[in-house]
């Protein structure tokens, strides 16, 4: 009888909290929660509401793509049975409360495509658990916090289309399996830290669209596992360094509109086998085009326009059988360009 009472009372702890968020709604044009979220009936019937087996406790919550208008209440922090909890592409604004740092077994945490504001949260830190973590496309300010690193678990932060500001913390790169790291379209300056090419797990890396400055760490050439390599439009300078063309996981490598200089390697496509993309428009790259571009079998884009190349265009490049765009006005180059 006890357990029973208990497990009423945990059942209308999560009730009243879901409530609560409803009471925060101003905006449900398709009545998904007017209509089903209703005291008669157990909340692990509602829309969007996942229970577990056991204690029939509130583990999922999944209200994106429903265009509700609100805020979170400090009351969705007593859900503390939730895992996964995704509000994303909806019109949610205002702050995140401090109390959602009871949500210690959280697992993915989506609010991505909303207008949240204030700073990104301290408190992230405090969820443990937390797998997948996705703020873009809001108005979060702020640097990227310390407080990232005590998520030992994180596997994807995205934190695209923000605001951000200051500059990237070395601690990011110790978070042991961090796989997708999106910074996409902030304010970020300063220089890319060294110590983020020690997470070494990391498949996709995406620090375009910021104010980045500095020179691209040869260290870089230790992310065994990138795939996705983009940063595009900064303000990088120097050299790019040849340990990334040794990645051969990678397929697509993207750094226009930079100040980048110096010479592409002569055998930049001998490990670059699965290649699709190659961007390097709009820097101060010169010298000679490589002539191991043949190597790059499956390239379907080559952008290197705007630099300062010179020289002859390679007959290898017509035999790029894959390849659907290519780039080369605005710079040097001499003699004819052949196609096979």
């Amino acid at each position: 009888m006890a357990i029973s009472a208990m497990t009423h009372t945990n059942v209308t702890t999560d009730q009243l909290a879901l409530l609560s968020l409803k009471s925060q709604i101003i905006s449900d044009p398709f009545h998904f929660l007017n209509e089903s979220w209703s005291p008669a009936t157990s909340v692990c019937h509602w829309v969007g509401v996942t229970c577990g087996s056991h204690h029939q406790r509130v583990k999922f919550l999944n209200l994106s793509n429903m265009a509700l208008t609100g805020k979170i209440p400090c009351e969705l922090g007593n859900l503390t049975f939730l895992v996964f909890l995704n509000l994303g592409s909806n019109n949610f604004h205002g702050n995140l409360p401090l109390e959602m740092a009871r949500l210690h077994r959280l697992k993915v945490l989506d609010l991505s495509f909303n207008s949240f504001s204030g700073e990104v949260p301290s408190w992230f830190g405090f969820l443990h658990q937390l797998q997948f973590l996705s703020l873009r496309n809001n108005g979060f300010t702020c640097s990227l916090l310390s407080s990232f690193s005590n998520i030992s678990k994180l596997e994807t932060l995205d934190l695209a289309f923000n605001s951000l500001d200051g500059q990237i913390r070395k601690e990011i790169g110790s978070v042991e399996y961090l796989r997708n790291l999106n910074l996409y379209g902030n304010n970020l300056i300063g220089s890319i830290p060294p110590s983020l090419t020690n997470a070494s797990r990391l498949e996709t890396l995406d620090l375009s669209r910021n104010l980045l400055q500095g020179y691209i760490s040869e260290g870089i050439g230790n992310l065994h596992n990138l795939n996705f390599l983009s940063i595009q439009d900064n303000h990088l300078i120097g050299s790019i360094p040849f340990t990334i063309f040794n990645i051969s996981k990678i397929k697509v490598l993207a750094f226009t509109k930079n100040s980048l200089s110096g010479d592409l390697p002569n055998g930049l496509c001998n490990d670059l086998t699965i290649l699709k993309d190659l961007y390097l428009s709009y820097n101060k790259l010169h010298g000679r085009m490589p002539t191991s571009l043949s190597n790059c079998s499956q390239l379907q884009m080559l952008s290197l326009s705007y630099n300062e190349f010179d020289g002859p265009i390679h007959s290898e490049i017509g035999k790029l059988s894959n390849l659907q765009e290519l780039y080369l006005g605005y710079y040097h180059f001499t003699g004819m360009f052949l196609l096979h």
